[in-house]
């Protein structure tokens, strides 16, 4: 098996590229309620902060700041994949094949995820506004503001409030 060097930054701050297995399957905002559900059950555990985040149909990116003491991101997203792919019906659409079947995986996700330690505040800027233009780019709306599966809209109020 391959060693993934993560860095292990305590406290850090991470951009995350999490995708289905199935690049064509609509299965994380048909069942959007599920993911949340999910996030919300590891966060209270595992606690971290959702800086940023939009959930696209077949994949998701997001911005975690961990506490101060922890840096296992990795545990925090299998546990959020699991509890997904556990409460989620078997779908038609799911990938299966000898190897997952061999681990009694479903075939619901990506094995691996994509993450970037966020460097400095131009970094968490220009990730966030990547986040949040996602949608528009892969052709699903043609405003940010149109795309309801999207923290835009938290930070667009809070930053509303505030000023």
């Amino acid at each position: 098996m391959t060693n993934y060097r993560r860095d292990r930054t305590i406290g850090g701050t991470w951009f995350f590229t999490v995708n289905l297995a199935n690049r064509k399957s609509d299965l994380l905002v048909r069942h959007i309620d599920l993911l949340r559900e999910s996030f919300r059950h590891v966060r209270q555990k595992h606690p971290f902060t959702i800086d940023a985040i939009a959930v696209m149909p077949e994949h998701l990116h997001c911005i975690w700041t961990l506490p101060d003491d922890d840096h296992d991101f990795s545990r925090r997203w299998r546990l959020i994949k699991t509890r997904f792919s556990h409460q989620l019906p078997y779908q038609d659409d799911e990938l299966f094949t000898q190897s997952r079947e061999s681990k009694a995986e479903r075939g619901i996700w990506q094995r691996r995820f994509w993450e970037h330690r966020i460097r400095d505040e131009a970094d968490f800027k220009a990730h966030v506004d990547y986040i949040h233009f996602n949608p528009v780019k892969h052709g699903w709306v043609i405003s940010e503001a149109d795309w309801p599966y999207s923290s835009l809209h938290r930070n667009y109020n809070k930053s509303r409030r505030m000023g």
